[in-house]
């Protein structure tokens, strides 16, 4: 395993990390993604930590805290083996102050979450979504707290603006808070908006990114091809609705590449998305989740070989959309390992 720091925080964490989202299975959306209960769950991560992959992901809204139960479960026992990351501020109940940033929300959910994993401290936690209803001054002084009552040791944004970013950093600089280091974000083959504002933000400001759905949800399996529509038990069904939009044109125009790099390779579609955003300029670590043996497995030989240059080119062009102002037509697009300034 390849383990990279986390943005400017010092701190090391896996190029791949496991998402526990199909952890629990509790509620429409979260049961689709996996009904994954203690006894698998603790298979899958003995496999991942026998491949280097120590980095669980999960959050208190998955399955309504259960993801979050059953990862404390799996992981009893070895907890200092293990990097614990879990968000936070999406709406976990009916009650007045179940949502949102407040520092009442902040210090109950830290609290909560802490009970649910069973453990004493989370390595990186993260906000889900910005509340434009709370100060940031009061977000930043909150987070700082828990950082230094022992609680969360590093901090992060997941689903943010680059100006709701730009913020909250400056906040922390101006008053000596703990600055975000994490920025838990959507990228893929399919979804490239993370590189007009975000990625350039994460080089300047020390962020690094930890990717969610890398294979385009769901999309880049394998499973879907321009002569395969999407399978009738596929999860797509029920939860497209909740993904970022893909056009089908767009769709089968990358997988088409994909095919050919597959052909070229001997690798599968998912290895090949997964290579492809391993090695994208401020990329800390990449989120799979598997939801069983036989896919994490597959995702792991993602590691371990690169993708030519010139695959990567190919991959870059057919992936590519027309970008908005004002980053079209000032920014090239032409981020890369070797290049990644933006203009």
């Amino acid at each position: 395993m390849e383990y990279r720091f986390l943005g400017n925080s010092g701190f090391k964490v896996p190029a791949l990390g496991f998402g526990a989202g199909t952890f629990g299975g509790k509620g429409p959306l979260f049961s689709a993604w996996g009904n994954t209960q203690a006894k698998e769950a603790k298979h899958i991560v003995d496999i991942a930590l026998e491949h280097g992959i120590n980095l669980f992901d999960t959050a208190d809204v998955y399955s309504d805290g259960e993801s979050e139960r059953v990862l404390g479960t799996t992981i009893k026992g070895r907890r200092d083996k293990v990097i614990i990351s879990t968000k936070s501020t999406l709406r976990m109940g009916d009650g007045s102050n179940e949502v949102g940033a407040s520092r009442h929300r902040l210090i109950e959910s830290v609290d909560n979450a802490l009970k649910r994993l069973d453990t004493d401290y989370i390595d990186i936690f993260q906000l889900h979504h910005f509340d434009a209803m709370t100060p940031v001054e009061s977000v930043m002084s909150t987070l700082d707290d828990l950082v230094r009552a022992g609680k969360i040791r590093y901090i992060g944004v997941s689903n943010f603006s680059g100006w709701q970013v730009m913020k909250s950093q400056a906040v922390a600089d101006r008053y000596g808070y703990n600055r975000f280091v994490a920025n838990q974000t959507y990228y893929s083959l399919l979804g490239r908006d993370y590189e007009w504002e975000l990625m350039p933000l994460g080089l300047d400001q020390g962020l690094g990114a930890i990717v969610w759905s890398p294979l385009g949800w769901g999309r880049l399996t394998g499973n879907i091809s321009r002569n395969k529509p999407i399978p009738e038990k596929s999860r797509l069904h029920e939860t497209a609705q909740f993904a970022p939009p893909v056009i089908d044109d767009h769709l089968y125009n990358v997988i088409d590449v994909m095919e050919e790099i597959a052909m070229e390779t001997g690798k599968t579609i998912p290895q090949i998305a997964l290579n492809w955003v391993l090695y994208r300029p401020s990329v800390s670590s990449v989120l799979i989740g598997a939801r069983n043996e036989s896919q994490l497995r597959d995702n792991i030989k993602a590691l371990g070989w690169r993708l030519t240059e010139e695959q990567v080119k190919r991959l870059d062009q057919v992936s590519q959309t027309t970008i908005p102002y004002p980053y079209y037509p000032y920014w090239n697009g032409q981020f890369s390992e070797r290049n990644p300034s933006v203009c």
